[in-house]
């Protein structure tokens, strides 16, 4: 008879002969029957990634980020991507010179000042202010970052880091200093008194990023992460998603497998948990105290019809799946079709938490992408140096532009290390260096040290005050009787 998880019990077996792996174990702590999970043996980096690390770091090119930003348009033409929101072409020279100047400021959370260069017309404050205002906005940094996604996809070394199948979603807390409707209180991120907002990001096992969601302050993370998976428009189609462990709701797992995605999140404390059974008289050897409970089969079928309805309305985009976990659990307490959701996820959990007790690769697998994603969120808060890394836009809209601003300047960056990995890797091949395919599985794009983000100062003094003149003062536009 299957287990939880399908795992089977040895056909002829007694329900004694069951035993757990070694990478758990079950027993009775104060009459309670508990799951004992091992924690996963940290891997040691071989001799040779070291070296490779070390090599690929000493080749790296330095390189400032606003370099960056025109040299990867030079491979892959994403700033035409961004048109005027009227939808008329333009007929200004160098627009894309102005786009990726404001692409950087935003991203870098400098403002639009330090950009500023009236010498030259591209770069002239009336017109960035105009660039800004036209067209950085949700449509076109999407398609933009589609672009890069795409390209990215299709170089041979990103094959090596993943499939493209599994994904993970978590959250960037950034405090708004400023009066704002669109953040909201959390002690615990943004300290006392202070709010802030969350930029729930979305990141493939090839470190591309995939869409990002602005929430404002801290609300549940897990009602938004099916959000992400039907919002995002790459040529990217993840199957498996992971978070950590406060996405793992049972209502949340119903429906990503309604949905027809395997939800793996990483879980911390899963001793308690409880695993639900179909069959009442299946017999699961030790696991028999923790799977008492019975999944209601008959109030499935009884309101399958209403879930395969809300199936289709998600899928076309009639309803977001964050606002139909609020309409099945209203307060907490769920509708007869919430009801049936979380019966299905119940089942669901009970099978993902079985592997994850036995599976010691699936932890591993979780672990590597949600480590990817804190790297990811460490070159995020790199880029975005300026003002404290304080989000200051006071509106929705222009809070979710710089962010996602931010997230095409993280995937610019990955796609331009991305480039020169592969650059390096194939010079020390034709050197005759060994580079073990193993190690280029374990490579992060996600590296910085290279990189300068926080532009270059001009020591150069203006001919006009070389000889210890003084400068000519500004002439305000309304003169002041003082």
């Amino acid at each position: 008879m299957p287990g939880p998880t399908g795992s089977t019990r040895p056909t002829g077996s007694s329900p004694t002969a069951w035993r757990p792996t070694p990478t758990s174990a079950s027993s009775s702590r104060a009459a309670a029957d508990r799951i004992i999970l091992t924690g996963l043996d940290r891997l040691d980096e071989p001799a040779s990634l070291i070296d490779l690390n070390k090599e690929i770091e000493a080749r790296m090119p330095a390189v400032d980020l606003p370099e960056i930003v025109l040299e990867v348009d030079s491979w892959v033409s994403y700033l035409s991507d961004f048109t005027h929101v009227s939808g008329a072409n333009s007929r200004m020279d160098d627009l894309p010179l102005s786009v990726a100047a404001v692409l950087t400021s935003e991203a870098t959370n400098v403002g639009i000042e330090p950009i500023v260069h009236d010498g030259v017309d591209a770069l002239n404050r009336d017109r960035l202010f105009w660039v800004e205002q036209n067209y950085i906005r949700a449509q076109t940094l999407s398609t933009a970052n589609a672009r890069l996604v795409d390209y990215h996809m299709r170089l041979p070394l990103v094959q090596a880091w993943g499939g493209g199948e599994l994904a993970s979603a978590d959250g960037l807390r950034f405090v708004t200093p400023i009066r704002t409707l669109n953040s909201g209180p959390n002690p615990k991120y943004f300290g006392t008194r202070r709010r802030g907002v969350t930029f729930y990001n979305f990141l493939s096992d090839q470190f591309s990023g995939l869409h990002g969601i602005l929430i404002p302050g801290t609300q549940r993370d897990s009602f938004y992460i099916l959000d992400g998976l039907l919002e995002q428009e790459t040529a990217l189609r993840p199957v498996e998603i992971t978070s950590d462990t406060h996405g793992a709701s049972e209502i949340v797992f119903g429906l990503f497998r309604l949905m027809g995605y395997q939800f793996s999140p990483r879980l911390a404390d899963v001793g308690s948990a409880t695993l639900y059974r179909a069959d009442p008289d299946a017999d699961y050897g030790p696991l028999n105290p923790v799977t008492r409970d019975k999944i209601n089969l008959k109030h499935i079928t009884a309101h399958w019809d209403q879930m395969l309805r809300l199936a289709g309305s998600l899928h076309s985009g009639t309803i977001k799946a964050s606002e139909a976990l609020r309409v099945l659990a209203p307060g907490g307490k769920p509708t007869p079709t919430g009801k049936a959701v979380m019966e299905l996820g119940r089942l669901d959990r009970s099978a993902y938490l079985s592997s994850y007790f036995t599976d010691e690769l699936l932890r591993r697998r979780v672990n590597t992408q949600l480590n990817r994603q804190e790297s990811r969120h460490e070159l995020a808060r790199k880029i975005f140096h300026g003002q404290k890394g304080e989000l200051r836009q006071s509106y929705r809209e222009g809070q979710e532009d710089q962010l996602g601003a931010l997230g095409l300047m993280l995937n610019i960056v990955v796609l331009w290390n991305t480039v020169y990995f592969q650059k390096i890797i194939g010079e020390m091949r034709a050197e005759g260096i060994h580079v073990r395919d193993e190690d280029i599985a374990r490579l992060s794009p996600l590296k910085f040290a290279h990189i300068n983000f926080h532009g270059r100062y001009s020591f150069a003094l203006p001919v006009e005050i070389q000889g210890g003149q003084l400068r000519s003062t500004a002439k305000p536009e309304k003169t002041t009787t003082v």
